[in-house]
Parts: C-alpha cells; structure tokens; sequence
C-alpha cells in the first residue's frame, strides 16, 4: 500500500505519515488506530518494536529459547550484574511501586520537592501519549495496548530524564520486559501498607467502584489477593517501605536518606 493509498483509507494526512515512518514527534493512540485499521492489522502490532533482528541477536533469541527457566534467571542476572548502571547512578532516577493507595503520587511529588527533582506520574504519560483518558486507553485498546503504551513511556523517560521520581501504575510489576528496564534503570522503593490502610487511602480518593459500604468485604478481599499475587514482584524492588506507621514526611526522609546517605 502507497503512502498515498493509507493516507486516503485512514484519513491521516501524508506529511503526518511521513513523520510516523520517520519517528518524528510523538504520535496518539487515536491516530495510530486509525492507521491500523487502514491495514487491517491490530494496533498492538504498530506499538511494538521492530521486529527485524540481526543475525547475531536472532541466534541468541533462538538459543535463549532452548534454556530451562533457572539458567534464564542466571544468564538475566549476570546480564544486568554486567550491563546495569552502578547503584549512585541508579538513584539518580526514583521509582515508586506498590498497589494503589500505597502513596506514590503523594509522596514522590514530597520527594522529587525535596531533592529538586522532576517529578512524573507514568499513567499521566500514557494519557499524554495517547491523548486519551487511562479508561479510555483500556476500553479501546485493551490491556494490551495499554502495557504497550506504557513500556515506551517509560523507555523516553529513561531516555530523556537523568533524574526523576517516578511514581508507577500497581501493575507494572506484571509486565516482565517493562518491569525489568525500571529495575535496572531506576532505584525502586516499594510502598506498602496493611490491607485496612490501602482501602481507606483509596476510598479518601472518592473511588466510586468501593464507595459502598456493601462492597467493603469484596474490596478488601481484591486487596489480599493482589497483594499476595504480586508479593514476589514487589519484592525484587531495591528497597521495600511499609508506610502503614509512617507520615508521608518520615516517608519521604527514609527514601530521600537511602539515596543521598
């Protein structure tokens, strides 16, 4: 198909097609809806990285394939030992994790205050990225879409912020490749609380889905298990800080001590 012909069926112009295949500027998800549905090719197919290897990496992809699970996690390991960023420059960069309402939007904007830092939200990205709302984001383009969405957030912020503090969504923990640039790229704190704490924190944000007294249980119930499910996750964070007996300032210091000290 022509330029001109994908311009035509998708109703994006052709200078703006240009800019696309040239990676030029950021481009919304809306527009790359429309491409996509030009050549009858789903959208996460446009938001994933080329797929043209070299002959080099297509051996070592084919190689890493044939590998039981245990020497992977080895051969990950000493990959990072290798290639990661020393431990001074990793806390240049400040990433905050932890389920809602653990207070990552609260305290990394104390924090980034306090070290004179910028500070950004990596959901906020994505809505920017996308030039629509997060539900939006997920009702069109499915969970998919989204994780693709905030993968390559993550890599232009990693890209164009030496230093920043990052608070994340609470499920980018179960992305491993998404999950896996921010443990190496970043200092992570995980923020925890008691189960009680999350739903109070969550309700003070006037969430609508938990707002009735009837779906307490339900809600506390979802905590638990999310919880439980992403524990090892959360886990392989730098360092975990339960916030449950904490202010947001005695927070915000144990972090701001762990990365200045």
């Amino acid at each position: 198909m022509t330029r001109k012909t994908l311009a035509q069926q998708s109703g994006v112009s052709v200078p703006h097609l240009a800019r696309i295949e040239g990676s030029q500027g950021n481009v919304s998800v809306v527009v790359l809806g429309k491409v996509a549905k030009a050549l009858n090719e789903p959208l996460a197919n446009l938001l994933t990285a080329d797929d043209a290897m070299s002959g080099d990496l297509a051996v070592i992809v084919e190689l890493l394939k044939r590998q039981p699970r245990s020497t992977l996690t080895r051969i990950r390991e000493q990959l990072l030992a290798e290639h990661e960023p020393t431990a001074a420059e990793k806390n240049c960069r400040i990433a905050l994790i932890g389920l809602r309402g653990a207070g990552k939007s609260t305290v990394g904007k104390r924090l980034a205050e306090r070290l004179n830092r910028p500070f950004v939200e990596l959901n906020r990205e994505v809505e920017r990225e996308a030039g629509l709302s997060l539900q939006e984001v997920i009702t069109l383009y499915g969970q998919s879409g989204y994780r693709n969405l905030e993968r390559r957030c993550l890599e232009r912020l990693v890209a164009s912020y030496p230093e920043v503090v990052l608070a994340t969504g609470g499920g980018l923990v179960v992305e491993p490749l998404t999950y896996e640039i921010l443990l190496s790229s970043f200092s992570t704190f995980w923020l925890h609380a008691d189960p009680e704490i999350h739903f109070r924190r969550v309700m003070d944000q006037h969430d609508i889905r938990i707002a009735k007294p009837a779906l307490y249980r339900e809600a506390m119930d979802n905590i638990r298990r999310t919880l439980e499910a992403r524990d090892l996750l959360y886990r392989m964070a730098s360092y975990a800080v339960d916030t449950s007996p904490l202010s947001i300032d005695e927070v915000v210091g144990r972090i701001a001590d762990q990365v200045t000290g």
